[in-house]
């Protein structure tokens, strides 16, 4: 059971030094208890309170490590039930999943098509993280060919999907470097899974029929000596998975329920593509670590991992672009100069815009602290002063013959300012990103 805050208190050094990041030590003792802090960050705790104290400084949510090397990635280590509240950290991990039952050829195919899944999007990079083999052949050798062959196809993680023990010996064999994900063990043959687990120090996935149930097996696994596990509490109905995900994150963070305080597999059913984006786009919102899919289509992914990036974003830290000097097209020296902050939403815009008039140009994009153009400038963050410096920072003044330089119309008050501290001739732009095209066409076509 986990520890309340006045109990960890009692055993930490009471120094009040602050050295933790929290001024008290009860104030870190309250945070611990909350599973908001660790116990490492405590330079002072002596070795007995520190054994006595290790399940209260464990996260609710354990860590576990999917794969090994640079694709690995880490599920749980989560300690919110609300975004809002703090952030979430670890990103849904996205699977696609693959029979044994297909030929060769239409094998390599698919993985052909899962390994072009990548996506650039207002500069960020989204791509899928894992390839799961289910076992659906009659042929237990089916299983071990096909995940020989996926791992030969891919450098994306893996996750084996098989329920009889042998199989899934035979099949790890091929990948055990890998470290894949085991799925799953069952009431029938979690003794046997996780022994391979442990044998190969992989994580396991743990599948019970109902909230009871699997947690009753996860303790007799973690009595059999092995904690790195990913759960499946076997809902399949959209409704009820995602009431048993709330339950698990709710048991896990608020009551410290530590049968539950491990990330979530989700596996959509939905035989519509659209349908199954949804459905995940669901289990993503509501707590899932891991969510395996069948459809591989870009059109029918690219909106649930721009949904998985959003979610994860931190809801205080807007999305932000680098602060310099950005060439659209290949600018010269007779190419129009823009101005715009660094908000990724409006930078982006802008972007696009520009490219829309066919004209070789400049775009300053100014740090901001990622605020949009009005709420920056309400804020005192895109004033004349900062341009002009950033301006002299890049050299423009030597990189276009003509000075001249446009700025968003609702700053248009920057104008006179700007000209004064620069030098430059100041155009005042479109209001709205949407009015660039026919204003270049008009203003800068010469």
């Amino acid at each position: 059971m986990a520890l309340t805050g006045l109990e960890i208190y009692k055993q930490l050094p009471k120094k009040n030094c602050g050295e933790c990041g929290t001024p008290t030590c009860l104030a870190f003792a309250m945070n611990l208890a909350a599973g908001k802090a660790s116990l490492d960050s405590c330079p002072y705790v002596s070795d007995a309170a520190r054994e006595a104290l290790d399940a209260a400084a464990a996260p609710p949510i354990a860590k576990v490590i999917l794969g090994a090397g640079s694709a690995a990635v880490a599920m749980g280590d989560e300690t919110e039930l609300f975004r809002h509240d703090k952030r979430f950290y670890h990103e849904t991990a996205i699977a696609i999943q693959i029979s044994d039952n297909l030929s060769n050829e239409e094998l390599q195919a698919k993985v052909e098509a899962i390994n072009g899944l990548e996506f650039d999007r207002v500069g960020q990079h989204y791509t899928i993280q894992a390839i799961a083999i289910s076992h659906d052949a009659d042929d237990p050798a089916a299983f071990q060919a096909a995940v020989a062959a996926v791992a030969a196809a891919t450098k994306l993680n893996l996750i084996l999907m098989a329920d009889d023990p042998e199989v899934m010996k035979g099949a790890l064999a091929e990948v055990t470097g890998r470290k894949p994900l085991i799925y799953a063990a069952t009431t029938i043959n979690y003794e046997a899974m996780t022994a391979l687990a442990k044998e190969n120090n992989c994580p396991l996935a743990v599948y019970g029929n109902g909230l009871e149930e699997l947690a009753g097996l996860v303790d007799k696994i973690i009595a059999l000596g092995h904690k790195q596990l990913v759960l499946d509490p076997g809902a399949r109905e959209t409704s009820r998975a995602i009431a048993d995900f709330t339950q698990i994150r709710r048991l896990a963070i608020k009551k410290r329920f530590r049968s539950f305080g491990y990330p979530i597999i989700a596996l959509t059913t939905a035989t519509d593509p659209l349908s199954e984006v949804l459905q995940a786009v669901n289990y993503v919102t509501k707590y899932a670590s891991l969510v395996v899919l069948r459809t591989a289509a870009k059109e029918h992914l690219l909106p649930l991992l721009s949904w998985r990036q959003n979610l994860y974003t931190d809801p205080q830290v807007p999305i932000r672009v680098e602060e310099k000097l950005n060439e659209i097209g290949t600018p010269n020296e007779d190419s129009p100069v823009y101005v715009t902050t660094n908000f990724s939403l409006t930078y982006y815009s802008v972007e696009g815009e520009i490219e829309g008039t066919k004209i070789p140009s400049y775009l300053l994009s100014v740090d901001t602290d990622g605020l949009s153009v009005l709420t920056a400038y309400a804020d005192g963050k895109f004033e004349a002063e900062k341009i002009a410096a950033l301006m002299k920072k890049v050299g423009l003044d030597d990189k276009v013959k003509r000075h001249r330089i446009v700025i968003p119309g609702a700053v248009a008050v920057l104008k006179g300012k700007l000209e004064e501290l620069t030098g430059w001739e100041v155009v005042v732009g479109p209001r709205e990103a949407s009015g660039i095209v026919p204003f270049a066409r008009t203003n800068l076509a010469s």
